[in-house]
């Protein structure tokens, strides 16, 4: 099943490479990864370049806030399911993504939702708050 991810940023250049990482070191092997940029002058793009075809998809210009930012990444996105990550958001683990595909196959799902659970980026296993 493909999964297309899609991250909404705007002046994300402090943690967009911990975002970018945790997603492209998921074990599921077909995930189109989509990046929306509100047009950053703070490097955010040039960190997002960097990681080449890696992210299927780029697009940095202006836009008329976080949801239309988020339609324009469901606009590109192919997967037959998707997913959004905050670029101040992280996996912690490598098999969220193939985790999330097992258990919609399993309960024949079309929707699937989670809690949060927020941990400190020097110490994922640390939880600071469940939500």
């Amino acid at each position: 099943m493909r999964v297309s991810l899609i991250t909404v940023c705007y002046q994300a250049a402090p943690f967009i490479r911990s975002c970018i990482d945790s997603v492209l070191s998921q074990d599921h092997s077909d995930i189109e990864y989509i990046v929306i940029d509100g047009g950053s002058t703070d490097g955010t793009v040039e960190a997002v370049r960097s990681y080449g075809d890696r992210v299927a998809h780029l697009v940095s210009e202006p836009d008329e806030g976080l949801y239309d930012a988020m339609n324009k990444g469901l606009q590109l996105a192919t997967g037959e399911l998707v997913g959004i990550l905050n670029a101040d958001d992280f996996y912690p683990h490598p098999e969220v993504i193939s985790r999330v595909v097992a258990a919609m196959a399993a309960a024949g799902s079309d929707t699937l939702f989670g809690d949060l659970v927020y941990v400190r980026e020097q110490n994922p296993e640390e939880v600071v708050r469940f939500f």
